[in-house]
């Protein structure tokens, strides 16, 4: 059979067009099956360098780097209520390649401030909880209280006589002092300080009673032997102080707070990474290392499901709106 040199030039075409489909397709293919991560990973944290936070965030994303093979950067971003870590993180996009921390502070926050620029229930996926922590209730190491019940029976003699010291207002050690006097029926002055330093020197001069704050920050004091710690704040004991008791074993029923930092996304980031990063959360903050080195900051290293660490924001954006309103703290 005779084909016509435009025949010739039609099947060419053809067969290139069918080649340059199926190589588009198979390039298609590849990419949806790549492995995720295939470049660092940025985790934008709404803190300054070398807090609590900041150093449990770095142990967890050198920890994932050494797991999936990619480097985690951690890029500092404090700012009130973490308003420009959220923005920088939401602005990069939904691709798994920046991620955030949300905290009980970003309840708080959400709770404070009249209008805030992002949603955090919203705008953010729950990836796990990468840790949680407790408020300490200490006293002086001369002081008459030896137990927290020895100074809620004073402050119930002689009302308006005692001082509670902790950071500054609308923090989750203010906010934790406020809901302990309001769920004991206290009248005690609590008084916000700016840094925890100025709280312990206050302590040790007597002109605060009591002073709540996290472990990591009052370590120093009482490991020196200038403070007690008379309850903790969690609904069971804390690891790093077995020997005292919680505010609900001291006879204020259903107290409770429990600070906490989960690793966060983007909105619409593929659910497959989203497993894919909790799955590896979950392995490396069962190892021993790094759960001790965590617990000397006063952290259990802990991974969660996204539905638990979800709920525990929703909860907690509703238990502090309420505090917040309780104890007359003006929106932001």
């Amino acid at each position: 059979m005779n084909v016509s040199p435009t025949g010739n030039l039609t099947r060419r075409r053809l067969l290139a067009a069918t080649a340059g489909a199926l190589a588009a397709s198979t390039s298609g293919a590849v990419r949806a099956q790549s492995k995720y991560p295939e470049r660092p990973v940025r985790i934008i944290l709404p803190f300054g360098a070398g807090g609590v936070a900041d150093v449990t965030a770095r142990l967890v994303a050198d920890a994932l780097g050494n797991k999936l093979g990619q480097r985690f950067v951690i890029e500092n971003m404090p700012g009130a209520g973490g308003i420009a870590a959220a923005r920088a993180v939401l602005a990069a996009g939904a691709d798994g390649y920046t991620l955030t921390l949300l905290t009980n502070g970003t309840a708080i926050t959400a709770s404070l401030f009249e209008h805030l620029p992002y949603d955090p229930i919203k705008d953010f996926v729950p990836i796990s909880a990468i840790g949680y922590f407790t408020c300490d209730f200490i006293v002086n190491e001369s002081s008459p209280f030896h137990t927290l019940d020895d100074f809620l029976k004073a402050a119930r003699e002689k009302p308006g006589t005692l001082n509670i010291g902790t950071i500054n207002v609308g923090s989750t050690q203010n906010l934790t002092a406020e809901l302990f006097k309001s769920m004991a029926g206290i009248n005690a002055l609590i008084v916000p300080f700016r840094v925890t330093p100025d709280v312990v020197v206050a302590l040790l001069c007597n002109d605060i009673q009591l002073a709540v704050d996290f472990y990591a920050a009052l370590k120093p004091t009482l490991d020196g032997g200038k403070a007690r710690a008379l309850a903790t704040s969690g609904a069971q004991r804390s690891p790093e102080l077995p020997d005292v008791p919680t505010v609900q074993e001291s006879g204020i029923a259903n107290f409770e707070v429990i600070a906490w930092n989960g690793l966060h996304a983007p909105a619409g980031t593929p659910k497959d990474v989203i497993e894919t990063l909790n799955k590896a959360l979950r392995e490396v903050l069962a190892d021993p290392d790094l759960k001790k080195r965590a617990l000397a900051l006063g952290i259990d290293a802990k991974a969660s499901s996204p539905a638990e660490i979800d709920a525990r924001l929703r909860g907690d954006v509703d238990k502090w709106s309420k505090v917040i309103a309780e104890a007359k703290i003006p929106k932001q």
